[in-house]
């Protein structure tokens, strides 16, 4: 068993690491026979590369935000004082799961109209990340919740005299900084990713642009292909990291 499960895990290994390879080396083909990083040097100097980029990140730093304001303080009052709607709940949180995106985006263009110095902006994408990041965010913060005592905490917060801002940003927030963490690493890649809406919506993010330069620079779209690869897997390998921190907190506890 022992052999069979490393032949298994090495072809999982290989299924996932060939054509990464494969991609890294044709983002430094030149044509011919010849390899170098003529591709990487012509990315570096568009100007629609940082820009594009720096607009992915802005929009996955205010879905952060934007998620953590909504979703927190409403995790916490389900776990303290609606426990039986839980269910619900989790039903809520997959719906974007089973409804596609491009629904989603038709279902905003037809019934939101919204201000105009939100809805003419990028900003107006934060709404639809928001929502595809919900199964994500609920899960991680319901998970971390729910390793805590919100009922003997709150309890003891508010026979100190501790009101709700005191409890949530003083008591509930510092015990949940693994899970806090967690949360904003998987909407950030999941922001940073985002196509569909970017693209029907008409605003270049990094993941429009990456379609762009594909459809007349493979070479250059192969290396930002590797460069997004990248972004995502350094946020789960946040993920793990910190949840192996607070696994070995609770075991030294």
């Amino acid at each position: 068993m022992r052999v069979g499960r490393k032949i298994f895990l090495g072809l999982v290994g290989l299924y996932f690491a060939i054509p990464l390879v494969a991609t890294g080396v044709f983002s430094l083909w030149q044509g011919g026979n010849r390899y170098g990083f003529d591709g990487y040097a012509a990315l570096l100097h568009q100007d629609e590369l940082w820009s594009s980029l720096l607009l992915s990140f802005e929009l996955a730093v205010e879905t952060v935000l934007l998620s953590l304001a909504i979703l927190v303080p409403a995790i916490f009052w389900m776990h303290l004082k609606l426990p039986r709607l839980k269910a619900f709940f989790d039903v809520i949180s997959a719906l974007p799961f089973v409804i596609p995106p491009i629904v989603l985006v038709a279902g905003m263009s037809a019934f939101y109209t919204g201000p105009e110095w939100l809805v003419s902006t990028p900003h107006y994408l934060v709404i639809p990340y928001v929502v595809m990041a919900l199964p994500y965010t609920y899960r991680t913060l319901d998970v971390g919740l729910g390793a805590l005592d919100i009922k003997t905490l709150s309890e003891a917060a508010q026979s100190l005299g501790a009101g709700w801002g005191t409890l949530i940003f003083r008591v509930i927030l510092p015990n949940l900084t693994t899970a806090l963490v967690g949360a904003a690493l998987l909407t950030i890649a999941i922001a940073m990713g985002e196509f569909t809406f970017a693209n029907i919506l008409l605003f270049k993010t990094f993941a429009v642009f990456i379609a762009f330069i594909g459809q007349s620079y493979p070479t250059e779209a192969a290396a930002l292909t590797l460069l997004s690869f990248l972004i995502t897997w350094a946020a789960m390998m946040g993920v793990l990291l910190s949840g192996r921190e607070r696994a070995e907190i609770g075991g030294t506890r």
